[in-house]
């Protein structure tokens, strides 16, 4: 079955006021983040790549991997395409806010490619390392896919120690899972800081001062959702215009887990949360670049990547010739 990845990649540079950080090399070959997310991908089985960028980032994107990834994935047959978020892109009928001045949130971003969406698809964010496992189990997961199953979406449970980062608070959707693995909510919880238990040496997290278990789940903006879902977040946010942006018309946005999340809490879809033990890590903080750096190269030394990043896949693609 045809899978496709959606790599939501709007939002880079924004918190850097100036330059792309997010486009900056992460290892000693020139590669960035978004290289190992598209590596892992396909070596999984995705077979069409979905970007979703601004407008005014698309050369610069290009440049930095845009036109490279379009050459890798030709030789692996596997199709790219490119989707722009947009301030303007708005319900017909709706009113623009005069002052408002950025796009509307991920649940947006991910709407942005709706006319290129007919296969089931995972949706990932352009500056996190998730690894190879968990691209496995949604791609395994989306495999199952009938259209009798389309309100059946899966979801990457991170563990939240294995997401923190050492520089500051990061936002976090905390996961509330049944005993039977699945979603049954999801809360953005902002400002989880780090820290250490000084009797074991344990991680703990803190949101300010409320204690987290820090072995809960995560969500790290990384489903696997149907074509069906499409039209939900669609009729989605049409609703939001009409509620959210109503009461707030600069600061609202349309944010892909706390949508989901509603529709859990209505009972209108289900999530299977697909553990996954590896170790994220990504560009919240600048300072945060040097650490990454370090830990891509000790995932090259140990034999998880090659120094040619894709020549893994080109030689299992000969191979299967």
């Amino acid at each position: 079955m045809n899978t496709t990845l959606i790599i939501m990649a709007a939002g880079i540079g924004s918190r850097y006021g100036g330059g792309i950080k997010q486009l900056a090399a992460v290892d000693d070959y020139g590669h960035i983040i978004m290289d190992y997310s598209i590596h892992d991908a396909i070596e999984a089985g995705f077979n069409k790549i979905v970007f979703v960028i601004r407008r005014d980032i698309e050369a610069d994107f290009r440049e930095a991997i845009g036109d490279r990834i379009e050459a890798v994935c030709r030789k692996l047959h596997v199709e790219t395409a490119y989707a722009f978020q947009s301030l303007q892109d708005i319900p017909e009928g709706a009113v623009l806010p005069l002052e408002r001045k950025k796009p509307w949130g991920t649940g947006q971003a991910v709407l942005a490619a709706k006319e290129l969406i007919q296969e089931p698809f995972a949706v990932i964010n352009a500056d996190d390392y998730y690894g190879k496992e968990a691209f496995g189990k949604l791609h395994a997961f989306l495999q199952e896919y009938t259209p009798d199953k389309a309100k059946d979406f899966c979801m990457a449970g991170f563990i939240l120690k294995n997401t923190l980062s050492e520089h500051g608070g990061v936002t976090r959707g905390i996961c509330q899972v049944d005993e039977n693995g699945f979603l049954t909510d999801v809360r953005e919880t902002p400002e989880i800081v780090k820290g250490t238990d000084p009797a074991d040496g344990r991680v703990t997290a803190f949101a300010g001062e409320r204690p987290l278990d820090p072995d809960s789940y995560v969500s790290m903006n990384m489903w696997g959702l149907t074509p069906e879902f499409m039209e939900t977040l669609e009729e989605g946010f049409v609703e939001f215009f009409e509620t959210a942006v109503k009461e707030n018309p600069l600061k609202a946005e349309y944010l892909l887990p706390i949508f989901i999340g509603s529709l859990l809490r209505e009972r209108k879809v289900s999530v299977k949360v697909l553990e996954t033990r590896d170790k994220w890590f990504g560009v919240t903080y600048k300072e945060d670049h040097g650490a990454v750096v370090e830990s891509f190269r000790k995932l090259i030394r140990e034999g998880v990547y090659q120094a040619d990043l894709f020549g893994d896949l080109r030689q299992a693609e000969r191979t299967e010739r």
